[in-house]
């Protein structure tokens, strides 16, 4: 009987150890067996850093369940023994050797800094990257994906948009054969709940508070209720689908907080809903031309399979070119690919902007 193949190893820089680096250091650890037998790899966690205790190496692998337990409990990842150490993330990044960086770091909507840094050092050393970090992507995404296709390298920031679902890799890969022109759907799960519970009757206070109750909105909700959250990913699906780097002041926005119960009445009686819906349209293919970007508060009409109750984000329409060509096999040469791939058809006669537009001030 022959033997097993060997396993690839790859080997990790994990830069951030807030929740969602933690959760992932303890996926990879609990689920090591998993991914050699499905994968043939074996992944380790070299590298860990965060803004507290700098940046900590084994080239052997670090223990995750160790480093685990006193950072869960508030202890820095500098007291794990048997590692070498930097005050710095990027001193740490220089110093040493790994296959992929892991950005998981809180990038403020200001600059996207540290984790810009972070990713434009993995990237210049031919290291791919994968991030869930929302800004550095929003601000610089069409810098960052070039980086890595001039070095060859993956760059994937799948989770930056509607968490785990493929948005990105469907539009950018999947649909490789179109060119594109428009996105409009719900980018945001925490407001399309609230406007969900107003619409049965309750307040806006109400609704953010049984949304934070389960978990959807955070406990300074801002970044979500006032829409900046939605316009970080109308700037990435720009950069990353249309290849297009936009401007914060480029996407204009209506938050949900100043919504009164009229307005909701008057969707209600109009047999709508209200939906915090994202645009982005340009004038012409491949994000060329004038742009059209915004976030707002919209009626949509209740054919439009857009959720009601989960709180679900979902892309409601990508509209391609319609002289887009399909590279598939199972199509004729040269034949032309439907105008829009939805998951739900929009009418623009039934949906309806709020008669109060985005106001120029609340923009991002």
């Amino acid at each position: 009987m022959a033997d097993p193949p060997a396993l690839k190893p790859v080997r990790i820089w994990l830069v951030g150890f807030g929740t969602v680096g933690r959760w992932l250091a303890r996926a990879l650890d609990s689920q090591a067996e998993r991914l050699a037998l499905s994968y043939g790899i074996d992944v380790t966690v070299v590298g860990l850093a965060n803004r507290r205790g700098g940046f900590i190496y084994d080239a052997n692998g670090l223990d995750l369940a160790s480093v685990l337990e006193p950072a869960s409990g508030g202890g820095s990842i500098t007291e794990h023994p048997g590692v070498r150490r930097w005050p710095s993330t990027l001193e740490g990044l220089r110093a040493t050797e790994a296959d992929l960086l892991v950005e998981v770091t809180s990038s403020p909507s200001s600059d996207g800094e540290p984790g810009v840094a972070h990713m434009r050092e993995a990237l210049e050393r031919g290291v791919p990257v994968v991030t869930s970090n929302k800004w550095p992507v929003a601000l610089h995404g069409v810098e960052l994906a070039e980086r890595a296709r001039s070095q060859g390298i993956a760059f994937r920031a799948e989770s930056t948009v509607m968490s785990g679902t493929p948005v990105l890799s469907t539009l950018v890969d999947g649909l490789a054969g179109t060119v594109p022109i428009a996105l409009r759907g719900v980018l945001n799960a925490t407001v399309n709940f609230v406007l969900t519970r107003m619409a049965a009757g309750l307040s806006y206070d109400e609704a953010l508070a049984e949304a934070q109750r389960a978990g959807l909105a955070e406990r300074d909700p801002s970044a979500d209720v006032e829409g900046h959250d939605a316009v970080a990913k109308v700037m990435i699906l720009s950069a990353l689908v249309f290849g297009r780097q936009l401007r914060r002041d480029q996407v204009a926005r209506r938050g949900v907080t100043d919504l009164d119960r009229a307005e909701i009445d008057r969707a209600a009686s109009s047999g709508a809903r209200l939906r915090h819906v994202a645009t982005l349209e340009f004038a012409e293919p491949d994000g060329i031309g004038e742009v059209t970007a915004r976030v707002q508060p919209e009626l949509v009409g209740r054919t439009i399979r857009w959720p009601a109750s989960t709180g679900r984000p979902t892309p409601s329409c990508f509209r391609p070119a319609r002289s887009a060509r399909s590279r598939s096999s199972d199509r004729a040469p040269g034949r032309s690919l439907p105008g829009k791939v939805c998951s739900a058809t929009s009418s623009p006669s039934r949906d309806r902007a709020l008669a109060s537009p985005a106001r120029a001030s609340g923009r991002g």
